[in-house]
């Protein structure tokens, strides 16, 4: 089984010891780990797993695989930037996400459209018309996140084919409808 892990380049200590936790019963669950393959939350998560002897992917931006993080086992360059995003989440069976900025949106988004669940660690948080969305499924430890995880991608596994893998209604948008996103309120916007 692999599950992916999201988050920023740079987190607080926080996140990335929540990321590392993660990583962590991850590996003690013998899932691989694929991720961004560079820093902050994507090391963290890395460098748990290998603490207990887990597997690691790192689908990597650039062209270089000296780019990626030191606890990443197998580097896959892309040459594609942030588009690389679209090959981490899908590659999961599931996705946890640990806090974020605009690059974790954007993998949310896509996993969420391909129906690929996403557990959410102090990350986004989407509403539609004033009324929140709940298509990210809330955790509240790391624990718990990677139990969910485990859990929705081998629920997703045996709906293959089904319209598990279909966007529902309640994660399209509908014409005509306001989308709204928020950012997790202990974390400033940095560019």
């Amino acid at each position: 089984m692999i599950i992916a892990v999201i988050g920023d380049s740079s987190c607080s200590p926080e996140e990335a010891k929540l990321a590392e936790t993660v990583g962590e019963l991850l590996a003690q669950q013998r899932v691989t780990v694929i991720c961004g393959g560079l820093g902050g939350v994507m090391e963290a998560v890395c460098r748990g797993a290998k603490s207990k002897g887990g597997l690691t992917v790192g689908i990597l931006p650039g062209q270089d695989p000296s780019t990626a993080n030191p606890w990443v086992d197998i580097p896959v360059v892309t040459g594609l930037g942030e588009a690389r995003n679209v090959a981490v989440v899908k590659s999961a069976g599931a996705v946890i996400a640990v806090g974020g900025r605009y690059g974790t949106l954007s993998e949310i988004a896509h996993a969420l459209k391909s129906g690929i669940p996403v557990i959410g660690l102090n990350t986004w948080s989407l509403s539609r018309n004033g009324r929140e969305d709940d298509s990210i499924v809330r955790a509240h430890s790391a624990a718990q996140a990677v139990e969910k995880a485990i859990s929705l991608a081998e629920s997703s596994k045996a709906h293959r084919g089904t319209s598990f893998l279909s966007p529902s209604p309640s994660s399209s948008p509908v014409e005509g409808e306001e989308t709204k996103l928020t950012q997790p309120k202990n974390e400033a916007i940095r560019q």
